[in-house]
C-alpha cells in the first residue's frame, strides 16, 4: 500500500513537497481559515494532482476532520465525481453516522497522540449500500514546529481479499465437517450460508434427488420462506419443471433469467410471484459416479442472468455438496481433501506432521539422515499487488507442481501457507553436498519465468536447511532450525540457500 510517508515520493520530490505543504497549511492557519482558503492553498500545490492516478483513498483533513484535498480515488468511494464538493465537509455529510464516527475515533486518536495507524483494517458501510472494507493508514500532519495541523490518510480496497479469506476458511470449514462426518443437513446449510455471504440480493437452495431419482425432495435453504421450501419439497424432475427440475432432468446448468416469461416456469410462475424471486439459476450435483445427487439454485428478486462470480460460486457449492452427500461412500477424496492445499493439492500441515514424524521415526530406526528445507518465495506479495489474487494464485500452482516433479516419491513437500513450502528428504544419497546440490538445482527451477496475466512472470526462493539429528530430533525443532536458517539467508540477500550453522 502506498503509505502517507510516500506521498512525496509520487509527486517526485520526496520531502520537499510535504515540507511544502505543511508550511501553507499552516500559513493559512488550520484552526481558524475558512474552507475556501484551505482549498486555494492546497491547489497551488499542483503535483498532489498526480495522486489521482492511484487507486488508494488518498485524503488531507484538518484537526476537526474537514477534508481540504482528496484524490479521484476517495471522492468515487463516497460517489462524487467532484472533489471540490469534499472540501471543508466532514464524514458525517457523506457516510452513515456509525463509519463517520468510526473514522472519527480512528483521527481523534492519532490528533490525541501523535501515533499513526498503520493499515487498520475496518469495514464501512456507505449510503449506497455497499459495505466496504478498507485497509486505512492515517499520520498525522505538522507543521515547523511540529504541531499537529492535519491528518493524511492513505486507504485501500480490500474488500475482494476479505471475501476470499472468508470464503477460503467457510471452504475449509466445510471439508472439516465432511471430514468429522457432521450430520448432511448441518454441511449443506452451512453451504448455502456461506455462499449467501458472498453475494448480495441472493438466496439459495440444496435439493436432493431421492432414491427413485424422479423427485426432488429435502430442501436445504436456511433463507427461504418455509412455505416456499415446503411447496416445492418432492417437486417431480422433467423437461420443463423449473430450474432445479430441468437441471436434474438434463443434468446441466439452467439459467432462467427471467421466471415469469420463460417457459421451464410455466407450472410455477405464481410461486414466483409470489414469494418475489424474479430469476432462478440451478445447476445439478453429479456425483464420482456420474449421477445426480440433486441440484444447488440461486434465487434473485432482480431479472438478470448470473454474473462470472456467482457461477463459480455455484460450481464451488455443488462439488461441495457432492462430496458431502457421497461422503459415506467416498471416504478416500473426503480424507484426500481433508490433509490436502486445496490450491495446490500438495500436503496441508496435518498430513505433513504425520508423515514427518513418521519418516524421524524410521530415520531412528534404521539409523538414516533426513534432511530439512524450507522455502520461502521472495517478494510473492508484489505479485498479488501487481498482477491480482488470481495471477498469484496461478503463480503459487505453477511453483509447487515444479517442486512436486523435481522430489523423488520418498521424499515429501508441503505447502506451510501462504508462499512457504517444506521439503523433507529421507535417507538422501551421498553426503550434505549432494542434498544441497539437488535444493539449488529445485531453487533455479522455481526462478524459472511463469507466464500469468499475459506477462512473464519470475519468483525466486530462499531456502534454509537442517539435518536431522544434527539440527534436533523432533518434527518441530528441525523445522524450526530450517525456518532460522531461511531467514538468514532473507537477511543475506533474498534467493540463496542458507544451511543451519
Amino acid at each position: 500500500m502506498i503509505g502517507p510517508a510516500m506521498i512525496g515520493t509520487a509527486l517526485g520530490t520526496p520531502l520537499q513537497t510535504l515540507e511544502d505543504l505543511t508550511d501553507r497549511l499552516r500559513r493559512v492557519s488550520l484552526e481558524n481559515a475558512i474552507a475556501p482558503e484551505l482549498t486555494e492553498a492546497l491547489k497551488e500545490l499542483t503535483g498532489l494532482r498526480l495522486l489521482d492516478q492511484l487507486g488508494d483513498f488518498i485524503s488531507i483533513k484538518d484537526r476537526q476532520g474537514r477534508y481540504l484535498f482528496t484524490n479521484q480515488s476517495a471522492c468515487r468511494v463516497v460517489g462524487i465525481d467532484d472533489c471540490s464538493v469534499l472540501s471543508g465537509r466532514t464524514d458525517f455529510d457523506f457516510l452513515p453516522r456509525a463509519s463517520a464516527e468510526q473514522v472519527s475515533d480512528l483521527e481523534r486518536q492519532v490528533v490525541e497522540t501523535g501515533s499513526p495507524i498503520e493499515k487498520r483494517e475496518e469495514r464501512l458501510a456507505f449510503n449506497d449500500g455497499r459495505m466496504l472494507w478498507l485497509s486505512i493508514s492515517k499520520t498525522a500532519l505538522r507543521n515547523g514546529a511540529g504541531d499537529i495541523v492535519g491528518i493524511v490518510t492513505v486507504a485501500r480496497d480490500i474488500t475482494e481479499r476479505k471475501r476470499q479469506e472468508q470464503l477460503r476458511h467457510g471452504h475449509a470449514r466445510l471439508l472439516e465437517m465432511i471430514a468429522r462426518g457432521q450430520p448432511l443437513t448441518a454441511v449443506l446449510d452451512a453451504l448455502v450460508l456461506l455462499v449467501e455471504a458472498q453475494l448480495s440480493d441472493i438466496r439459495g437452495a440444496v435439493m436432493l434427488l431421492e432414491e427413485g431419482g424422479t423427485h426432488l425432495t429435502g430442501g436445504i435453504a436456511p433463507s427461504l420462506p418455509p412455505a416456499y421450501v415446503a411447496l416445492i419439497d418432492g417437486i417431480e424432475i422433467g423437461a420443463s419443471r423449473g430450474s432445479c427440475g430441468t437441471a436434474a432432468w438434463r443434468r446441466e446448468a439452467v439459467l432462467v433469467e427471467d421466471v415469469q416469461s420463460n417457459p421451464l416456469w410455466e407450472d410455477f410462475r405464481e410461486l414466483g410471484t409470489l414469494f418475489g424471486f424474479r430469476s432462478c439459476w440451478s445447476t445439478p450435483i453429479i456425483g464420482a459416479e456420474a449421477h445426480v445427487l440433486g441440484t444447488f439454485a440461486l434465487y434473485s428478486s432482480s431479472v438478470r442472468a448470473p454474473t462470472a462470480p456467482e457461477l463459480e460460486l455455484m460450481n464451488m457449492a455443488t462439488d461441495l455438496a457432492g462430496i458431502a452427500i457421497e461422503r459415506a461412500e467416498s471416504e478416500r477424496r473426503i480424507r484426500h481433501l481433508a490433509h490436502h492445499d486445496p490450491l495446490t493439492g500438495l500436503p496441508n500441515r496435518t498430513l505433513f506432521w504425520s508423515q514427518f514424524n513418521r519418516s524421524l521415526h524410521e530415520a531412528r530406526r534404521e539409523n538414516r539422515k533426513v534432511t530439512v528445507a524450507y522455502i520461502d518465495l521472495d517478494n510473492f506479495k508484489s505479485i498479488n499487488d501487481t498482477l491480482g489474487h488470481a495471477a498469484g494464485d496461478h503463480v503459487l500452482k505453477v511453483l509447487a507442481d515444479r517442486m512436486a516433479r523435481c522430489i523423488r516419491a520418498s521424499d515429501l513437500i508441503v505447502r506451510l501457507g501462504g508462499d512457504e513450502f517444506a521439503i523433507v528428504f529421507s535417507n538422501p544419497d551421498g553426503d550434505r553436498s549432494g542434498v544441497l546440490r539437488r535444493l539449488d538445482k529445485l531453487r533455479g527451477v522455481i526462478a524459472e519465468p511463469v507466464w500469468a496475466e499475459g506477462t512473464s512472470v519470475e519468483a525466486t526462493c530462499s531456502m534454509g536447511v537442517a539435518f536431522y539429528p544434527e539440527d534436533g530430533e523432533l518434527a518441530e525443532d528441525l523445522l524450526a532450525s530450517a525456518d532460522h536458517a531461511m531467514y538468514e539467508s532473507k537477511e543475506l540477500g533474498r534467493d540463496r540457500l542458507t544451511v543451519c550453522a
